[in-house]
């Protein structure tokens, strides 16, 4: 959602011949007078055509992100007051997690901890929430200890049509293809998402990268590990530092994306190893919720 552009504060624009609004033409077409702002990238545009156009090209899903860096210069009244809501919203949900009595229970510790020590056998660091967090309430994992399998609760998120589907016990012994094909295989998927999706299912499978992000980064430095579609889902996750359950992006390698991929050592690839990190990240709290 954009606001309109009277000094960030959603007022109607000045009049035409004086004013802020004269200083800025829209970003998308570069034709029109700016009449809106998007509160995530800040980016100008003068029509709602154009709102839209920006957030698929940017991959922006157009929701302020309340912990974005702002310079001590650039703070303000708004600011401060947008941190302190922030804030109390942080202490509501610890102390709503704090009374919940499932925490307490000795039986769900028990499982948590069994999940992490099964993780750490296949050389998978797994974190968990405390109950009360999104994530935590979402996760449907479990360890099957007849077949030695996880069965993970997976995201897949699709940035480039700003949509996101949630899977239910996918064994770990399954390769990412396979996962896949129900989404963007032009045989095998669904009518209805394939529809959804067109864009990716119209694209050759060689232009279909899949990407997971590399977790205890600082925000202004987010980076992504490509994966192995031919490869298991436990393959793949090898390594990994997951937070409650894997969230896989699937993204296109002939469309634009600020998403900086590391190469296999680690190493950051040349051309963006000054970029600041992507926008893109934010689909998880976006404004598409589609489940599967």
């Amino acid at each position: 959602m954009a606001e309109r552009d009277g000094g960030g504060t959603g007022s109607a624009p000045p009049a035409a011949g004086g004013g802020k609004m004269s200083l800025h033409r829209c970003e998308t077409c570069s034709k029109e007078e700016a009449k809106y702002r998007c509160p995530r990238c800040m980016k100008y545009s003068c029509s709602l055509l154009c709102v839209k156009k920006h957030k698929l090209a940017l991959s922006c899903n157009g929701v302020r992100d309340k912990t974005a860096f702002v310079s001590v210069n650039e703070f303000t009244d708004l600011n401060l007051l947008s941190d302190y809501r922030f804030l109390e919203d942080v202490g509501r949900t610890a102390d709503a997690a704090a009374r919940h009595c499932i925490v307490h229970s000795p039986a769900t510790k028990r499982l948590l901890q069994c999940l992490r020590n099964k993780a750490r056998g296949c050389n998978i660091e797994l974190k968990t929430l405390p109950v009360g967090f999104t994530k935590r309430r979402e996760n449907s994992t479990t360890f099957n200890s007849t077949e030695n399998k996880f069965y993970w609760h997976l995201k897949l998120v699709f940035p480039h049509c700003h949509a996101e589907y949630t899977l239910k016990r996918v064994p770990d012994d399954k390769t990412l293809t396979d996962i896949l094909k129900p989404y963007i295989d032009p045989v095998e998927s669904d009518p209805v998402v394939c529809q959804r999706l067109k864009i990716y299912t119209a694209s050759p499978q060689s232009d279909v990268q899949i990407l997971m992000k590399i977790e205890n980064r600082s925000r202004n430095s987010v980076r992504y590990n490509e994966l192995d579609a031919s490869r298991s889902l436990l393959d793949n996750l090898k390594g990994k530092v997951i937070i409650e359950y894997p969230t896989l992006f699937v993204v296109l390698k002939t469309l634009k994306n600020d998403m900086v991929v590391l190469g296999k050592d680690g190493s950051e690839p040349v051309e963006n190893s000054d970029s600041e990190s992507s926008s893109i990240s934010s689909v998880e709290e976006g404004e598409i919720r589609d489940s599967s």
